[in-house]
């Protein structure tokens, strides 16, 4: 990542933000978001490896009430993903340009805000397949090196509370570039379909993120989300 007190002819704006944050605004998962113009298209796939975020989303259009947007991960693009979408919308709202649709190539995802909590709606048909490891305790989730994962898309998970809906997670991505990621919306989609209720989980080290089933086959998955100063920059 190329940081710069003010932007060249090469440089590209990124603006960063922490997406599943606790409740008080540590942790989460970094997010760069960068506004399409000429010197970015065709190059999606080089800023998002430059950048080395989980993912960095792209926003082709902004418009009254929806937004069109594009996800990469270091390796490849995604059809839809949890923490970018919950991510865009907050700060879309931030900017006052608020939207209460995301068009992402997987669907439409509607958007919501509880208070400070933003909300995003997917379907676990969506996500990527995922190899899952149920552990008996979140010692043994903590207890994982990322370097043992090498190929796939492997969620790691256990009951801290199985009553109250919640887990411990850990998510490794090696097939996405990515080796560890801190906050995994698209996850945790997936596990609230494949449980079949609603959760609260504490995933990396220890971001937050909710999820709500809804009707329809619809997941809903919601978290807090804060600014990082900024932007930076990223050169072409």
């Amino acid at each position: 990542m190329c940081h710069a007190e003010g932007m060249t002819a090469a440089s590209i704006p990124v603006h960063v933000v922490r997406v599943f944050t606790t409740d008080d605004g540590r942790l989460g998962n970094e997010l760069g978001l960068v506004e399409s113009e000429g010197a970015t298209r065709g190059h999606e796939q080089e800023i998002a490896a430059r950048l080395g975020f989980s993912e960095t989303v792209f926003l082709d259009e902004v418009g009254t009430g929806a937004a069109r947007i594009r996800i990469f991960t270091p390796a490849a693009e995604l059809p839809f993903a949890g923490h970018p979408t919950v991510g865009t919308a907050w700060w879309l709202r931030q900017r006052g340009t608020p939207v209460e649709v995301l068009r992402v190539p997987a669907g439409d995802v509607a958007v919501r805000f509880d208070g400070d909590v933003a909300w995003v709606t997917g379907r676990a048909s969506w996500t990527p397949e995922f190899e899952w490891h149920d552990l008996a305790s979140a010692v043994d989730v903590e207890a994982l090196e990322p370097a043992d994962f090498t190929s796939g898309h492997h969620y790691a998970w256990a009951w801290m509370d199985e009553g109250r809906g919640i887990l411990r997670s850990r998510m490794f991505a090696p097939a996405f570039g990515i080796a560890e990621d801190e906050a995994t919306g698209a996850a945790a989609v997936r596990l609230t379909d494949r449980l079949g209720r609603d959760l609260d989980i504490e995933q990396g080290r220890g971001s937050r993120i909710r999820t709500r089933v809804l009707d329809g086959g619809f997941i809903e998955v919601g978290g807090r989300v804060a600014q990082e100063p900024g932007p930076v920059f990223v050169a072409l």
